[in-house]
């Protein structure tokens, strides 16, 4: 996937309590955020990423996010939700590749046996929320190893992709054979910029692009700050 190296990734999603929720509309973010430069796609549902194929010719990092009852586990938990990425033709299928048990109590290790026997050649990456679920993603033959969880999760809780200049991202570049995509808080050009420098196969930025709730409320919450 020669075509989103050293490049920049945009998240565009818009889950069902957001403003923007929308397919159509998550094209045309797609489609602005090409128009920007923009190597590559991450895009939630089979309904949306059908329609940023249709827009932009760009290569899509697909997710569901589906919560289960029995699970903790949103991000692609099931067959169910790979199926539908297969379908919608999604580049790279993106699912989390945390230590907890998937929904029906199964196994990461298990999880990824079954997808590799059904869709053979399927290219998928991690999306892991600690050092060790990224070596451990990486000996279990994922393709593209992320950042993504970080501080997302009860195990990375306080966790921080940026401190200490990307320290942990360092690390685990040190320990994985397989490229690393860096995701998660990664709120400004330079840091983007910066996760690139250090080594990194390409940066996924999104909610700073593609949030405007999101952003706004940074703004709005620095005016509140006049006259402290």
């Amino acid at each position: 996937m020669k075509d989103i190296y050293k490049g920049l990734i945009v998240s565009c999603q818009a889950l069902e309590d957001e403003p923007l929720h929308s397919s159509f509309i998550m094209g045309r973010m797609a489609l602005a955020a090409k128009e920007g430069g923009a190597v590559g796609i991450r895009a939630n549902s089979k309904e949306d990423i059908l329609e940023i194929k249709r827009v932009v010719d760009l290569p899509v990092i697909g997710i569901v996010k589906r919560d289960y009852e029995d699970s903790d586990i949103y991000i692609t938990p099931t067959m169910k939700e790979i199926d539908e990425l297969m379908e919608a033709g999604a580049d790279i299928i993106a699912l989390d590749a945390t230590d907890r048990l998937r929904p029906g109590k199964l196994a990461l290790e298990d999880f990824i046996k079954e997808i590799r026997k059904e869709y053979k050649g399927v290219l998928l990456m991690a999306d892991c929320s600690t050092y060790e679920e990224a070596v451990n993603a990486d000996k279990l033959g994922f393709d593209f190893i992320g950042t993504t969880l970080v501080g997302y999760t009860e195990e990375s809780k306080g966790i921080q992709v940026n401190k200490n200049d990307f320290e942990l991202i360092k690390n685990i570049l040190n320990s994985v054979s397989k490229p690393v995509i860096a995701e998660g808080n990664i709120d400004t050009p330079e840091k983007a910029r910066r996760v690139l420098e250090i080594g990194c196969y390409s940066v996924v930025v999104g909610s700073i692009i593609t949030r405007p709730q999101i952003i706004t409320k940074k703004f709005t919450e620095e005016i509140k700050r006049i006259g402290e």
